[in-house]
């Protein structure tokens, strides 16, 4: 009886750095780590270390998107943010120039009051 050779096939072999990049950004990997510094048993910094690696698909469908809105990763974040400063001075600039009250003759502002009787 003749014995059959089977070939062992190792996994650099099957696959190539696209394939492992690919898989890697479609599944994602999380590499987390502590680093602690102690004297005396006080300690005296710790340091979290959390990373993650995948798609933006991935990471969307994972609920993190936060490179939308901050302007430094986002144009459109930097327009909304420009946009909103824009109409802060307008607000400011119709504040300043709005009659006051004592150049109205009136010294105090009537505010209206509800008041509830148990």
């Amino acid at each position: 009886m003749e014995q059959q050779r089977t070939r062992l096939t190792h996994s650099t072999q099957t696959s190539n750095l696209a394939d492992i990049l690919e898989r890697v950004l479609d599944k994602g990997i999380v590499i987390a780590g502590d680093i602690k510094v102690k004297l005396v048993d006080i300690e005296l910094l710790t340091i979290q270390i959390r990373l993650m690696i995948a798609s933006v698909d991935k990471a969307k469908e994972m609920g993190m998107d936060w490179w939308i809105r901050n302007p430094d990763f986002s144009s459109k974040a930097m327009t909304d943010q420009t946009k909103e400063i824009r109409e802060l001075r307008d607000r400011i600039a119709q504040l300043e120039h709005a009659p006051t009250p004592a150049a109205s003759g009136s010294a105090f502002l009537a505010v209206p009051v509800s008041r509830r009787d148990p």
